[in-house]
Parts: structure tokens; C-alpha cells; sequence
């Protein structure tokens, strides 16, 4: 592990217990808690995008919010879903918030997960083309908005303007192109990420399931993603990230928040869209353990970075605290 870093849901709810009452609060609270976790030595704060959910949505005003109260951690998404997106106008926005970052931002983009509503990109003006899987054309998305942001050029210029040729989209963020990284769900679309030239975001769950561990098959598809990588040729070096749920318990707070050990510290199967997935256990326990068992996760030993989902809706302070927990019991047995 070389980075590690928060990754934020961003849930509001006006619940007792709650302290992120409202979508300001969530917005608010993530500036905040990136501010913190920067101040205590964390590498990344990132943030998942989740539409007609009370959840973080629309990432590239909140990435510009953090981006100008911090100055040294990378901020970014897990992940953006295509399906939802105008690539072009995505890579104006990528774009944009990138400099105004100083070249910060890690994105991760995808085909999203199941929703809580039917079709909703759908409402946002986009239907897969005749023929064609939401997947496909969330495949197909991202290619025009990596060729955006590489620069290409995409619209013919008016000659009655004194330009000729093909236009690129502006503005354009040097290096942006190799920040980008895909969410990939199996080792077939781990694969085709590497191809691709995008590194490798891996998450909680994975939705496929061959009867190994979660690690172990979270292991095999960075193996897959690696190997896939070298024969494309690419000449520079990806990156891959694995995201775990991290309760380090030191205070009577976290027992009382965490201290019950349950179903979570196991690995557990679901179906989710009709295919049967896997998902990963939690480690929560004292420190000493927690560092233990994240050390033998093969999945963490060949990532290089960690990132650590976060009970958001706790707030700023307790989450912080579990930031500086790991930071100072956990991060240095991974190193």
C-alpha cells in the first residue's frame, strides 16, 4: 500500500443518531472531512456518484469545493456512471475542475450499480443505441471522452471564423488522461480497463463468484488486469485501488458503534441484477487484528492504494477519528 484514502457515499438522512441531516450538510460535511483527512497524512478523498439517491450526485462542483480548500491530496470519484453522462460535456467539466485542482483529481468512471429507480439515465436523455447494453454504451461513452480529453479533435471548425480542421474540447488538463480509472465489477471488464490504457478501481464487491474468497478472486482479477496491461504495451504504470470497509476499535465510541461482531466480518454472496456476486467482510477489531487480517487480504498486498469506506453519516469529527485510527495503527503494517 502506498496511498491510502476515504471514500465517501455521502448519505443524508433526518434520522435520530444522524448528523448529516440534509444533502447541504453531506456536501458540506465531504469539503470538511477532506480538509481533515489531508491535515492528518491521507492520500485521497474520493466520492461515490449516485443518482435519485439521498446520496453525493453531482461530483464535479463538490471535487472543486475540496479542490480549493486542500492543496496535497488527490480527490476523486468511486465511480461516475457513463450511462448518465454526456462524454463531451464530462471532459469539459473533468477538465475544468482539474485545474482548478492542480491536477488532482482521480476519476474513476463505469458502468454504475443497480439502482433504486428503472432506467433513470434513461430520464437524463440517454437510451441505449439499437442493439446495444446500457454496459455497451457506457463503454462506448467513456472511448469519446477519453478521445476528448486526450485532445483529439471532434468538431469541424467554421471556416467564416478563420479556423480549419477538427476542434478539440477546451479546456484541456495535461496528464488528466492517465487519472482515469475504470470501476471494474469482474476480471473481464478488469481486462478490457487495461486495454483501454485506464487503471484499475476495484470495490466491495465484485459480481461474479467462483467459490474462492473474496480476496483471493479480487487478487486474480489485479493479476488479470497486470498481465493484460503488459501485452497492450502501454509505457507507462497503472494503478490499481481496492476499497475495504476499516474499523479500527480504540474508543468505548467505536464499541458502541462497531464492537459487535456479526455477519460483516465474513465474506457474503447476493444477487444482484440476476448474477449471483460476492461481496467483501469488513474488518473491524481491535488495531493489532485489523492490521493482521488487512496484511494477509491478498487483494490489499497488491494494490497500491486502500480505499476506506466511511459511516459518513457519523460526521465529520468521528470519521476523522477513524482516518487517524488507521493512519497510526493500521497504514504501517501495510507499507
Amino acid at each position: 500500500m502506498e496511498k491510502f484514502g476515504f471514500l465517501s457515499f455521502g448519505h443524508w438522512r433526518a434520522v435520530p443518531g444522524s448528523r448529516v441531516r440534509s444533502a447541504a450538510d453531506a456536501l458540506l460535511q465531504t469539503v470538511e472531512l477532506a480538509v481533515a483527512a489531508e491535515e492528518l497524512g491521507a492520500g485521497g478523498a474520493y466520492v461515490r456518484v449516485h443518482h435519485f439517491a439521498r446520496q453525493l450526485a453531482s461530483p464535479f462542483p463538490l471535487l472543486t469545493a475540496m479542490a480549493v480548500r486542500t492543496r496535497t491530496i488527490e480527490l476523486g470519484t468511486g465511480v461516475i456512471d457513463m450511462r448518465y453522462e454526456n462524454p463531451l460535456y464530462f471532459a469539459e467539466e473533468a477538465g475544468a475542475a482539474d485545474l482548478l485542482a492542480g491536477g488532482r483529481l482521480q476519476l474513476g468512471v463505469s458502468r454504475g450499480s443497480p439502482e433504486t429507480v428503472l432506467n433513470g439515465y434513461e430520464l437524463f436523455g440517454y437510451e441505449p443505441s439499437d442493439g446495444r447494453t446500457a454496459a455497451q454504451d457506457a463503454r462506448d461513452k467513456t472511448g469519446i471522452m477519453l478521445r476528448a480529453i486526450d485532445g483529439a479533435g471532434l468538431a469541424p471548425a467554421d471556416p467564416r471564423h478563420g479556423a480549419r480542421g477538427l476542434q478539440p474540447i477546451q479546456p484541456q488538463s495535461p496528464g488528466l488522461r492517465r487519472r482515469i480509472w475504470w470501476g471494474a465489477g469482474t476480471r473481464d471488464t478488469a481486462r478490457w480497463a487495461a486495454e483501454q490504457g485506464l487503471n484499475l478501481m476495484s470495490s466491495t464487491l465484485l459480481s461474479e463468484d467462483t467459490g474462492v474468497p473474496f480476496s483471493e478472486l479480487q487478487a486474480e482479477q489485479i493479476q488479470i488486469f497486470r498481465s493484460a496491461w503488459a501485452d497492450a504495451g502501454w509505457d507507462w504504470q497503472p494503478r490499481v485501488s481496492v476499497s475495504r470497509s476499516v474499523i479500527p476499535i480504540i474508543t468505548d465510541e467505536d464499541r458502541v458503534y462497531f464492537g459487535q461482531d456479526g455477519e460483516e466480518s465474513q465474506d457474503q454472496l447476493g444477487v444482484l441484477e440476476g448474477v449471483t456476486a460476492r461481496f467483501g467482510r469488513s474488518y473491524i477489531g481491535e488495531p493489532d487484528v485489523v492490521a493482521a487480517e488487512l496484511a494477509e487480504d491478498e487483494a490489499v498486498r497488491a494494490a497500491d492504494t486502500l480505499l476506506i469506506t466511511v459511516p459518513n453519516m457519523l460526521g465529520v469529527d468521528y470519521n476523522a477519528h477513524l482516518l487517524a485510527a488507521f493512519a497510526e495503527h493500521v497504514a504501517p503494517a501495510l507499507r
